[in-house]
């Protein structure tokens, strides 16, 4: 089954049947693409920023207090 693969004639194939059936739907696909990939890295930046806020508040409560 790989060998079929490292062919370059099916990978056109596969190219050409993209274009000639998907055709229109391929803007829609790239802009859902888009906006998937924005909206996935705006949720990593949150969970880091929460990940950094939490270390700073257990931070502050491992320290003693001066007094």
């Amino acid at each position: 089954m790989k060998a079929l693969f490292d062919s370059p004639f099916i990978w056109v194939v596969i190219l050409l049947a993209i274009l000639l059936w998907g055709g229109p739907k391929l803007p829609g696909l790239a802009k859902n693409l888009g906006e998937s990939m924005r909206v996935f890295r705006k949720e990593m930046k949150t969970l880091n920023d929460e990940k950094d806020s939490d270390k700073n508040e257990k931070g502050k409560e491992d320290k003693p207090s001066e007094k």
